[in-house]
């Protein structure tokens, strides 16, 4: 007769059995349970523990470059720190691909869009630290428009790689997932509606950065005035023909359609919106926070509308040429009146 209290047998003779080892927690899919710290069960163990130690080690250097600004090895503590950062964020996305990879109940299997943003964040700044600093010692200001020109031009690559090697490459998803399914007949079609719809959208923003203006802090221009028609030709190719097709790759073709799978349709428009609008307050620099601040409230508001529509017009017309349509319409706008108002 078994003892209902410790699991011995209660017949006179027979000894108890010794302890099992501990059965270990599965999930839906029959994997083990993992932990955030834990190395245990993973497929990779080995490339989580590589993903921790660069990213905390790489977080680690370029808070101690920046606290040495003006110092003549900050300079490469910050450039090392990147490498390192990019290196332990890689093993990072790969683990968690990996892991994700062997759940195939999961809706998404691909890499966290936040984590491949921070990815994409890394490797923009490590493009644009060895790519402008030799620009800015030839005499290039990277504020001009042959600077932003170059910046968003790096940054744009740097989305297109990183959706090609961590998302599209791995299996997550394929071009056609991200919207670029189209045939040319069709993908004029949806390029021609997105740019409909970014002209009621351009007044809204406008409208609505008027009123930000006079409650909370003005909303800064996309990009730094051009000065000349030169400088605005420039700022026109880098803002509505290089821009929108980085940012709506990354942050609708693959962002918005990876929330849209496990969350549905009108979740992912609002968090990708919002996603989207915090991205792009990243970049502000101001000399005092409480101006700062406002500032970043003002544009992150600003950017939400455009956001909700670039998102609802990417899902229900599955097109990423809607999206790109709508983006550059709305940025030659707002190029086109900063630089008159600078005029």
């Amino acid at each position: 007769m078994s003892d209902p209290i410790n699991g011995a047998d209660s017949e006179a003779g027979t000894a108890p059995e010794a302890d099992a080892p501990p059965v270990p927690a599965l999930d839906a899919d029959d994997q083990p349970v993992l932990t955030l710290f834990g190395l245990s069960g993973r497929a990779v163990p080995a490339l989580y523990l590589v993903g921790w130690i660069g990213s905390v080690m790489g977080a680690a250097l370029l808070v101690v470059s920046l606290m040495g600004a003006g110092n003549p090895g900050a300079r490469w503590m910050l450039l090392f720190g990147l490498v390192v950062a990019a290196i332990g964020l890689f093993a990072a996305v790969g683990s968690q691909a990996v892991e994700r990879g062997r759940r195939p109940s999961l809706l998404y299997r691909g890499p966290s869009p936040v984590l491949t943003f921070l990815v994409a964040v890394v490797l923009t700044l490590l493009a644009l630290v060895t790519v402008l600093a030799p620009l800015s010692a030839l005499g290039v200001d990277p504020g001009s428009p042959v600077g932003t020109l170059v910046s968003v031009s790096l940054t744009a690559l740097v989305y297109a790689a990183v959706v090609r090697l961590l998302v599209v490459g791995p299996g997550a998803f394929t071009w056609a997932d991200l919207g670029l399914g189209s045939s040319r007949s069709g993908g004029v079609r949806d390029l021609a509606a997105g740019v409909a719809l970014g002209i009621p959208v351009l007044v809204v923003t406008i409208g609505l950065q008027i009123v930000l203006a006079a409650l909370i802090a003005p909303v800064p221009a996309i990009l730094p005035a051009a000065g000349g028609p030169g400088g605005l030709l420039l700022d026109v190719v880098a803002a509505v023909l290089i821009a929108p097709i980085g940012d709506e790759l990354f942050f609708r073709g693959f962002v918005t359609t990876a929330w849209a799978r496990t969350l549905g349709m009108h979740p992912a428009i609002v968090r990708g919106a919002a996603f989207f609008a915090f991205a792009h307050i990243l970049t502000l620099l101001a000399t005092e926070f409480g101006n700062g601040a406002a500032t970043a409230l003002s544009q992150f508001i600003a950017l939400l509308p455009v956001g909700v529509a670039l998102g609802w017009v990417f899902l229900s017309r599955r097109s990423l040429y809607a999206a790109i349509g709508l983006h550059a319409v709305v940025n030659l706008g707002l190029v086109v009146l900063a630089n008159a108002a600078k005029a």
